[in-house]
């Protein structure tokens, strides 16, 4: 008879956990997990690994890529998806919910256009200071739309978003 760790056993738990919300699982190699959601025609999808320091590394992968965190529980994992999910079902009821994903996609581009601008090409200081003037301009037009607007969804308080 196998012995299970109480590290296995708290991860067949979160398992069944991410199941029983309608979640597809694939076990990757014992390290590495892929989880499935779908509401409505929109597939939200995750990847989450071990790290070597036995912490839990998150990405959300669609609708659009995000790096969510580093956790040091599976079961942080699990309930941080669980609300990311419910989030969505919520988001899903604005008539802007389409545009808002196509402009995270954009977003998730542009980082990756920066990426190999600065990894393939000689950059000058003066060009690097005017991107950064036109982050700062994004992250403050971010600030003042969420200032203006309603709050909609109250179970968690924003991650990055403070009031």
């Amino acid at each position: 008879m196998a012995i299970m760790s109480s590290k296995q056993l708290r991860h067949t738990f979160c398992m069944e956990e991410l199941r029983k919300i309608g979640a597809q699982v694939i076990n990757v190699q014992g390290i590495k997990f892929y989880v499935k959601y779908t509401i409505d025609n929109l597939n939200i999808e995750y990847i989450y690994h071990v790290n070597p320091d036995d912490t839990y590394l998150l990405e959300r992968i669609k609708p659009y890529l995000l790096i969510v965190g580093v956790y040091p529980t599976e079961e942080e994992i699990v309930t941080l998806i669980k609300f990311d999910i419910d989030q969505f079902k919520n988001a899903m009821k604005s008539k802007n919910f389409n545009d808002f994903v196509a402009i995270d996609r954009d977003l998730t581009d542009i980082v990756r256009y920066f990426e190999d601008l600065y990894l393939y090409y000689n950059i000058d200081r003066e060009d690097l200071t005017l991107m950064k003037e036109e982050i700062n301009h994004v992250v403050d037009l971010i600030q003042q739309i969420k200032n203006r607007s309603d709050r909609v969804y109250y179970k968690k308080d924003p991650d990055s978003l403070r009031e």
